[in-house]
């Protein structure tokens, strides 16, 4: 069996979908007026969850005006109406990037339509998640551009709408971290990542809601909370299933159709983590300093952005338009042999019935699966090196980014700023900032708590995969992002299947330093027999297509 296709693929066939014969049994209102709804009986009855972290005190914001939003969306739907979003939705709903494209090619689509059409999906379903926290007020203009420009790059990104977390630079949007210490911050310039993507064609939406400052403001706080964003759900169960942080937005994004994929960040766990939430697929890449290029940071040890989609062959795609050096997409997914594989299995998750079920799948397609026992982690000093890389890495973030408009230029002021409206602020606490400016430690004390830590990391994998001649292991949702953070290894998450109650959960694959090629090769051969993503329901847009004609 092959481990993988091909992305530069020809297509052998194309479904063409007579526009007419398309039946929604969803339809969303034009573009209703955001008016703030009585919260206080949701928040009550969250406080019985027996999950913290779903027991929320605020779910709406009280800072960002979603009219504001609405008016930035309507302003580009000049020439969009409800019937072309019906009529369009097949070619779009669910569909790949490569898809996509195949329908821009027949003509049935253009870009300018396919930004507008994820516009318009998020006046109404966005101000129930409260997932897009700014929206790029130049995207469609970009899509029209772009599809006067065809002949410019042949990578498959081109015009394709991407979402980013809001810790991400871009010169036409604010980039706030969720805070509202940095609401006035408007960057000059955009991250590296972003460069990268605009270079091959992509066209940035807007910016999604985090867990605020990257989770990494208060301890026990809900996943998905910023003072800006508001409290982001999850479409598979609102306020009963986690979002995971702190890529929460870029994650319920990608779940409910807002863009063919976003970007997020992960110092440990911040992509696997709501990218198995929603039952998505997330990358978190090998951490190189040039993609940390205009990224708030919380550690340059461990910082690394990566795409989260809805395939693995888009998030093939993404991830190669966003790195630095940018990678050759049709070289990422190869030919290859699944009986070569051989992967470790860890003995205490297979009380797992959904990791027991994808391991079983691995072996019966010719995959070797060894069952492996971890050794032991030493995790001391994680917490200190976080704070203190925190300490160092914001502050010179904001002395070079930060314009006069921002008062904020450390951790300590962070702190000042917050403190003078606690409540508005920080609702939950900042206890994690506290703990950034109570700790004095110097560079060399601090470096060597680094190494420790990474040789610790390193050595928790190598044990493992060296001594059993293991490619990759296979854990589950984020349960080992602490070990693959410190250890500054590669991890990819896809679909693993539903809990009774519905909640989605991943198979989790990681691999030593700059395997990502491997990595991608292995999730989209789990994919392919697999195929176990459903969009979630409540925001699914069911499609009755009649009279499919195949070409």
């Amino acid at each position: 069996m092959k481990l993988f296709k091909q992305l530069n693929k020809s297509y052998v066939f194309l479904v063409l979908i007579p526009l007419y014969a398309c039946n929604f049994t969803t339809v969303y209102p034009e573009f209703n007026t955001w008016v703030p709804y009585d919260e206080t009986a949701l928040l009550d009855s969250s406080q019985q969850n027996d999950n913290v972290r779903l027991r929320y005190k605020r779910i709406q914001s009280k800072t960002l005006d979603r009219n504001d939003l609405l008016q930035t969306i309507r302003l580009q739907l000049d020439d969009f109406t409800e019937d072309k979003y019906n009529k369009l939705s097949a070619y779009i709903y669910e569909n790949s990037i490569q898809d996509i494209q195949s329908y821009i090619k027949l003509g049935v689509l253009t870009y300018k339509e396919l930004t507008q059409w994820y516009l318009y999906s998020e006046t109404d379903k966005n101000l129930s998640l409260n997932a897009i926290i700014s929206v790029n007020p130049k995207a469609v203009e970009t899509a029209e551009t772009l599809d006067h420009n065809t002949s410019a790059t042949d990578h498959p990104i081109y015009g394709m709408p991407i979402l980013l977390k809001d810790n991400i630079n871009t010169a036409d949007m604010p980039t706030m971290a969720g805070a509202i210490a940095l609401q006035q911050h408007q960057p000059t310039e955009d991250a590296q990542i972003v460069t990268n993507l605009k270079r091959h064609g992509a066209v940035i939406l807007g910016k999604v809601n985090l867990s605020e400052w990257a989770n990494f403001l208060c301890a026990g706080c809900p996943n998905g909370y910023s003072a800006i964003g508001g409290q982001t759900l999850n479409p598979y169960g609102m306020r009963r299933f986690d979002t995971g942080g702190s890529s929460s937005g870029s994650a319920v994004s990608v779940a409910v159709n807002f863009a063919v994929g976003a970007i997020g960040s992960e110092t440990s766990g911040s992509i696997l983590s709501p990218a198995s939430q929603q039952s998505l697929v997330g990358l978190k890449p090998t951490v190189t300093s040039s993609n940390q290029k205009g990224i708030i940071p919380i550690s340059s040890t461990l910082d690394t952005p990566g795409p989260i989609t809805r395939t693995v062959e888009d998030n093939a795609i993404i991830f190669s338009a966003m790195m630095t050096p940018s990678m050759e997409y049709q070289d990422i997914l190869g030919e290859d042999n699944a009986s070569a594989l051989k992967l470790g299995a860890f003995q205490n998750y297979m009380k797992d019935s959904l990791y027991q079920h994808s391991i079983e799948m691995f072996r019966q397609n010719g995959v070797q699966i060894e069952i492996v026992e971890p050794p032991q982690m030493d995790f001391s000093g994680f917490l200190t090196l976080l704070n203190g890389d925190m300490k160092r890495d914001l502050k010179t973030y904001l002395n070079t980014y930060a314009s006069d408009s921002v008062s904020v230029r450390s951790v300590q002021d962070v702190i000042n700023f917050n403190s003078q409206d606690s409540l508005l602020n920080m609702p939950y606490n900042q206890s994690r900032l506290d703990g950034i400016v109570a700790q004095e430690l110097d560079d060399i004390e601090l470096d060597s708590i680094r190494q420790k830590l990474i040789h610790s990391g390193k050595f928790y994998f190598d044990v493992m995969m060296d001594h059993n001649n293991l490619d990759a292991v296979l854990s589950v949702n984020n349960y080992n992002a602490g070990q693959a953070a410190v250890a500054k290894y590669p991890a990819i998450t896809v679909p693993m299947g539903y809990t009774e109650e519905g909640e989605p959960k991943g198979i989790t694959i990681i691999a030593k330093s700059g395997q990502e090629e491997l990595l991608l090769k292995i999730a989209d051969f789990y994919e392919e027999v697999s195929k176990l993503r459903i969009p979630p329901e409540k925001f699914n847009i069911k499609l009755n297509i009649k009279n499919s004609q195949t070409k």
